[in-house]
């Protein structure tokens, strides 16, 4: 169970305040594009591994399988296929990837290859 947050009751200087909010704005005018564009990057790999669940999800259901049959084959949980398919935001290592896939004797490919031109990081 996470530890509830606790917040410190003492109030900073009004000073203090406002050197705060001035460094939290040369930040976002300084360094605001460069987290964005990262938080972008970030964001489009987490749909690249939803859809690659989703993929698997659409396979199992097309072959008629349950999530006990997955769970059997792969030596994944039943519940941890469950929270994999259906978690907004999953995170799987390749390993359980690759274990779902083979359980549908199917094979994911990692592939290398340069980005196309508007995604290359500088």
């Amino acid at each position: 169970m996470p530890q509830p947050i606790r917040r410190s009751s003492k109030k900073l200087p009004s000073r203090r305040v406002r050197e705060l909010k001035r460094l939290a704005e040369q930040i976002d005018r300084d360094e605001g594009e460069s987290i964005r564009r990262r938080g972008r990057a970030v964001r489009a790999r987490h749909d690249a591994l939803r859809d690659i669940v989703q993929l698997l999800k659409a396979e199992r259901q097309r072959l008629g399988l349950s999530l006990t049959d997955v769970g059997e084959r792969s030596g994944i949980g039943k519940a941890n296929l469950s929270r994999l398919e259906n978690d907004p935001d999953p995170n799987p290592t390749i390993d359980t990837l690759m274990r779902y896939a083979d359980a549908l004797n199917k094979e994911i490919r990692i592939d290398i290859t340069d980005p196309p031109p508007q995604r290359r990081s500088a």
